[in-house]
């Protein structure tokens, strides 16, 4: 199979980036789909450090720096009518152009910023496949857990009205278990990560610390800063692992409805319990009292604090690998695209597919 995979005009697909959760989709999706052995074309900035065929860059440095300016790149604004979205999606589409072939997927992963890119192919099939936002526009959606598919399924209809749609699916996310290892969980501080604003749920990591007096260290953008606990600023992949291996739990509280929460599996990934709302995609990714706990109240917060010192932090780490693994996950996505490339065949009545596929990519990955 043939990919064509475009990223954000923004970022570059590098660690250095892995704070944005887009971009580092992007990077390990183009590692995976090579693993397997097939052909993929980044259209990107100029930096990269994807295994891809062939990087093709749609703006340069300058210009990224520029767009980006004196505030965080996560907080760079999706929105198509930029200048430099439209500059950087017209590239796109023209680079694009010079290489597709019969039955190659466009992959996008910015919603409805993307959406031009997907308008001037309308005869190839484009996939988002990461949906962790709202702004869906494709015919074909990956959707990063079943809580956000059917959240975004009765965004503007009302439930009881909204079919589903058999050529949709639901991966989650994933991780590569070399950067995040086992941590031994000796520190005597817990630990929020992720982006300073209140939707995340920082304040109430703050608060039950303060409430029982223990230690909080938080890390990354954004200047919504707690009075209590200690503040580092944003942090890279490495320092972002040594923080979660040796913390006793961390705090994923989000308020709104998670689509996902890379940081919650990353620290599990470490050993490290986590404590989370108990909504959204937490329901899929946290195991009640064998990986964390998902709170809905002040008390069940406390208890938790307590309750993660007793979980088996090598058995937290090996549900994490075996579950979002990227080679996990490489067999799912390669499982989907096959079972889109029979649309170009008998579709839903295709037979003896998908069976195939499975086993071609467990294959690929044994050999790999």
């Amino acid at each position: 199979m043939r990919f064509h995979v475009v990223s954000l005009p923004h970022t570059n697909t590098t660690k250095d980036f892995a704070n944005c959760a887009y971009t580092e989709k992007v990077r390990r999706f183009c590692n995976m789909m090579k693993a397997l052995g097939h052909t993929v074309y980044l259209y990107a900035g100029e930096s990269n450090e994807a295994n891809v065929d062939e990087l093709v860059p749609c703006i340069n440095e300058t210009q990224r720096r520029l767009v980006v300016g004196n505030k965080p790149y996560v907080e760079a604004p999706f929105d198509y009518k930029l200048p430099h979205w439209q500059k950087f999606n017209n590239r796109a589409i023209k680079e694009i152009r010079k290489r597709i072939q019969d039955q190659d997927f466009i992959c996008l992963i910015a919603g409805a910023t993307h959406k031009p890119i997907a308008d001037a192919f309308p005869e190839y099939m484009s996939v988002e496949f990461g949906v962790g936002y709202s702004g869906i526009f494709a015919k074909y959606r990956v959707f990063e857990s079943y809580a956000w598919m059917h959240a975004i399924y009765a965004q503007h209809k009302n439930a009881s009205t909204v079919d589903g749609q058999f050529f949709d699916a639901v991966i989650p996310g994933y991780l590569d278990p070399d950067m995040f290892p086992l941590g031994k969980g000796d520190g005597d501080y817990y630990l929020y990560i992720g982006r300073m604003i209140p939707r995340k749920g920082v304040e109430i990591a703050a608060h039950i610390c303060k409430t029982i007096g223990a230690r909080l260290i938080m890390a990354g953008p954004g200047d919504y800063i707690p009075t209590y606990g200690e503040y580092l600023g944003p942090v890279g992949p490495e320092k972002r692992a040594e923080l979660m291996g040796g913390a006793i739990a961390t705090f994923v509280p989000t308020l709104y409805i998670e689509p996902f929460g890379n940081v919650n599996i990353e620290s599990q990934a470490c050993g490290t319990p986590v404590i989370t709302t108990d909504w959204g995609a937490f329901t899929e990714t946290v195991v009640q009292g064998v990986t964390g706990y998902r709170c809905r109240s002040v008390e069940e917060f406390i208890l938790a604090t307590q309750n993660v010192k007793s979980l088996d932090r090598a058995a937290i780490r090996k549900r994490a690998v075996e579950t979002y693994g990227v080679d996990v996950i490489a067999k799912q996505y390669e499982y989907y695209f096959q079972r889109l490339l029979t649309l170009w065949g008998d579709g839903w009545y295709e037979k003896g597919k998908a069976a195939e596929a499975i086993e071609k990519a467990k294959e690929k990955i044994t050999e790999g």
